[in-house]
């Protein structure tokens, strides 16, 4: 899944990076508002970690062009303030959920999970097609109960098929949510990573279609 920051406290914002980074997501960073407007109207995320108090351009404007703009990500507003003026203004501007600072980074993830979860229509943090089940709270993955070892990028990959199970998705959109910005975006990796989770879980987990992209389905009984 690929996160966008768009915070201008630089320590903060290196710190969750490399923490989302090391959960497993691919996530770009923007330190000002006219940035992060930018960033979020022209890419494609799974979700935004959006501060309020932004120079250039100030957090709930961001949020509320994105919206008219019809960027329908789900944003997590991540601020100092903590009234409830505040959070009021920042749900009306198209919010989905609120965390102000300081907070703990495992809450930060956790509401992350649940915001990309339901945005892609799965209520449990279990996902499962047929005797695959992934564990997006502990990135464990199994196999009609037995654990398999994914590579970080092989997980990235199935863990968003698995999030939008049922549906053809296009080798591009798969390199625009499991990379961030930087990522040579002509790279065929895609295709051997398709390759090896199918080695590790069944040569039938994922479906080719062919000229459009790959699918996960539930096997027919």
């Amino acid at each position: 899944m690929r996160i966008l920051i768009v915070e201008d406290e630089p320590n903060l914002g290196k710190q969750l990076k490399s923490t989302l980074e090391g959960a497993g997501y691919a996530v770009d960073l923007s330190v000002d508002g006219e940035d992060g407007h930018y960033m979020g109207f022209t890419e494609n995320y799974d979700a935004v970690i959006l501060d309020l108090g932004l120079p250039e351009i100030d957090g709930l404007t961001v949020l509320d062009r994105w919206r008219k703009e019809g960027r329908k990500f789900p944003v997590l507003v991540l601020t100092a303030r903590d009234s409830w003026s505040d959070k009021v203004a920042g749900l009306d501007a198209g919010a989905d959920d609120y965390l102000a600072k300081p907070f703990q980074t495992e809450e930060l993830i956790a509401r992350l999970r649940a915001l990309i979860r339901r945005a892609s229509g799965n209520a449990s943090s279990e996902l499962t097609v047929g005797d695959v089940r992934l564990d997006t709270r502990s990135g464990r993955v199994t196999l009609d109960g037995q654990p398999v070892k994914l590579t970080a990028q092989e997980y990235k990959l199935l863990s968003y098929l698995m999030h939008h199970k049922g549906k053809v998705v296009s080798r591009t959109e798969l390199i625009e949510h499991i990379y961030d910005q930087d990522f040579d975006r002509d790279s065929n990796t895609i295709e051997v990573f398709v390759t090896r989770i199918r080695k590790k879980l069944g040569q039938d987990v994922i479906s080719t279609i062919r000229g459009l992209g790959y699918s996960l389905e539930e096997p027919v009984s």
